[in-house]
This record gives C-alpha cells, structure tokens and sequence, in this order.
C-alpha cells in the first residue's frame, strides 16, 4: 500500500533551505528566505517547537530570528550553537530557551518590563500566525562571522562540526576546503580542495574529512594531503568516469557494532538526457574506503541525503520535490511519495533517536523532514514493520513438521 500524502508540519513566509533537529530537546530550526533581493521576502531563522498533540506531531513557532539581507542556504548545528552559511560567510550563533514563566515578573511581566509571551493552546502550520507571542521563549546571540568563500559568486555550499565540537569545517563555490579551531573560529588550514564547487562535506574518524565536488571526484583528507579518491563506479565498467557526479556524502553508524562507521554517497547524473539514466547510492566501509554495495535509487535527481542516529535508515529529496527512505542494510526503498513538495527538495533531517526523540516518534519507527523552497516543511513517518517473535516461529515451524508426518502416515499408512 502507497503511504500517505505527508502532513504539512509548517509553512514558512519564505523559501526554506535548510532544517536542522535538536538531539536533546523537541525542537526543529529552520531557515531560508529572498536573499538580498528587494523583493519583499523576509530571511530568517525559525525555531518550532515540536510535539504529540491528538497522537499526532506538530509544530508551533517559538522564536523568528532575523538575518536581514541574508538568506541561510546552510546549517550545522552543535548542541546550542548554529553555524548558519550566509552569502559567502559563517555566522555563528547562540541560542538560548527558557519558559515563559521563568521569564515573567510577580505582575506578569518580563526582566525587561515587558509583558510575557502567551501560549498557544494549538499548533499552527503558518509561518506568519502568532509569530510574536512566542519570541521571548528563545535568544539569540550572534558571536563570530567569518568569509567562508572568495569566488566571484561567493556561496557557502556546506559546514560540518566534528564529533566533539572543536572543529568546523566549511566549503563553498571556489572548491576551498576551510578548517576552523572552535569556538575561537580560528583558522587553521585552507586548500583547495576541487577545481570547482565543493556540494557537500563529512567528517569521520581521526577527524578524516570527505569532500565531495562539481569536478567529478570525492575524495578523502587528512589535514591537508589526499589519503584517497573514491571510485565508485570500479565494479561498474559500462559507467564512464564523467557520466555522474558526486551529489552528497555522510558518515553512519553501523546497528550493532559499536564504533563502526559507514560512508554513504549519491551519485547524480551529469548531463540531462531525454530517458533520464538513474542516480546511485553507493556504501563504503568507513576505515578502507571501498565500495561495499551500490544501489540505483531511481531516476529522479538526488538533491539531499540525511541518515538517521542508528545509521538504519537513508532520507533522499529530489529536484523533483520526491521524497524517500531507504534502509541502509540493503540500499532497498521502504517509502517513497512523489511530488510530497512542489519544487525541490533542499534538506531533509530524521527526527533523533534520543529518549525526548522516541517520545515524538510515538510508536513509528523513525519520522523525517523535509523543506522545499515551496516554504513548507513536511513530516514523513515510516510506521513499525511488524514482526513475529521468535518463540511463535518456532511453535509455527514446529506446528508445520507435526501436520506433515500426520500428512505422510495418512497417505502412507505404516510409514512411521
């Protein structure tokens, strides 16, 4: 049975571009907008409260953080601190949450003598609605701002913090690969990285960081110096070399072995044809770098990966506006809906797999999200698999060898 149209979780007055999810906390961001241009389309950063209302999840709008001129296309997010890509720059911000009621004086008011936000007795999908009486719930600091990107037209295109937070690495149109002490936000090591734009970046073990580029290579950096380039496509001879590209790239962990890593990337093709060819996931062990699998993930072209907490699960958004889930033991598709948005896809992000996480999942099996640069941000749930319990299969196995020799003794009498 085909799934379900998903549900519209918020709607934005703006494109949205990126979305990020707390690990800890119910709380989604979100961000997007015009650009510079006088068009009249705000830009900003949006945080949403994320929870069960009616056994369902929905989303309200806590805070709207104003970016002005400047449209957040990228986003990293380390605990409280949001490193948002701006132009050809990083901003680094530091949010804060607290209760409206620890906020409000004896008289109903705030510190500053305002007077308190009220809460809402329901979510509402529209960006606009009620956006100032939740503003005082979360702060915002801006704290550093750093040129990621020299190019002619300069564009941040991807950030990534490592595992424990002390580096950031950035990446941008003119191929240059920046890392970045933090929070100092010192620089510590610029390389070009790719004869063209850099599309996105992973960071694994031993701080090994994985480029993928517009000029047809992904490649493998310690520091500065090449450990590899990736081929993908070495186990498939009918595939030229310059016939696809490399879209996205992500570390994930492996079920049930503690430590270990997988390296997922997607393969797009280069050129438009008149039959579009299809895109490829690929799988590679994340100590050697070899392919260990690679799947074709159909015809529509890839513009964003995301893996869940467990690494159990692949979300996939096109340029179509499609949105999948595939399982990342087999590369297999489990959900899929065409068209969910009506242009493309531009981020997608798994609810985490932390105990407030489980909570929202409410019984499924893992949820994602997705914006578009239609404004909206969609909910995707994939429901439970069922599965029977390993003492009923054996009762079931057992039943089934008891009903062939009665079988057998009536057909064949004295055969036992």
């Amino acid at each position: 049975m085909a799934p379900r149209r998903p549900a519209e979780l918020y709607r934005a007055p703006f494109p949205l571009y990126t979305v990020r999810l707390h690990p800890r906390r119910a709380l989604a961001i979100t961000a997007g907008g015009g650009g510079a241009a006088k068009t009249g389309i705000r830009n900003g950063v949006h945080f949403l409260q994320l929870e069960q209302i009616g056994g369902q999840l929905s989303a309200s709008l806590l805070h709207s953080h104003d970016t002005e001129t400047r449209a957040t296309m990228t986003m990293a997010l380390a605990d409280d601190i949001i490193a948002a890509g701006q132009d050809a720059d990083c901003h680094i911000l530091r949010f804060s949450l607290q209760a409206p009621e620890a906020r409000r004086g004896s008289d109903g008011r705030n510190g500053s003598g305002e007077k308190g936000p009220r809460r809402r007795k329901g979510p509402s999908p529209m960006g606009q609605g009620d956006m100032q009486s939740q503003s005082s719930e979360v702060t915002v600091e801006s704290l550093h701002s750093v040129r990621t990107d020299f190019s002619p037209d300069a564009l941040q295109k991807a950030v990534r913090f490592n595992a424990d937070c002390s580096l950031l690495v950035t990446g941008g149109a003119d191929g240059f690969l920046r890392l970045w002490e933090f929070p100092s936000m010192k620089k510590t090591l610029e390389f070009k990285a790719h004869d063209g734009e850099i599309e996105d970046i992973a960071l694994g073990p031993d701080n090994k960081v994985v480029t993928a580029g517009r000029d047809f290579q992904c490649c493998v950096w310690q520091q500065d110096q090449l450990v590899t380039g990736l081929r993908w496509n070495e186990n498939l001879p009918g595939i030229p070399d310059k016939a696809y590209r490399y879209q996205a790239c992500r570390f994930g962990a492996v079920e049930d072995n503690a430590g270990a890593l997988r390296l997922y990337t997607v393969q797009v093709p280069h050129k438009r044809e008149r039959r579009p060819p299809p895109c490829y996931l690929t799988k590679w062990d994340g100590k050697s770098f070899l392919p260990l699998l690679t799947r074709p993930c159909g015809t529509e072209v890839v513009s964003c990966l995301s893996i869940s907490d467990s690494g159990t699960f692949l979300g996939l958004g096109t340029v179509t506006g499609s949105v999948a889930i595939h399982i990342a033991f087999s590369l297999q598709r489990l959900y899929y809906v065409k068209e969910a948005h009506g242009i493309v896809v531009t981020d997608v992000a798994f609810v985490p797999e932390s105990r407030r996480g489980r909570e929202l999942l409410a019984g499924n099996e893992a949820a994602l999200l997705s914006v578009a640069v239609d404004s909206r941000c969609k909910l995707h749930l994939l429901p439970s698999r069922r599965s029977l319990p390993v003492w009923l299969l054996l009762l079931l196995c057992a039943g089934l060898i008891v009903a062939a020799i009665l079988l057998l003794q009536l057909a064949f009498p004295g055969f036992l």
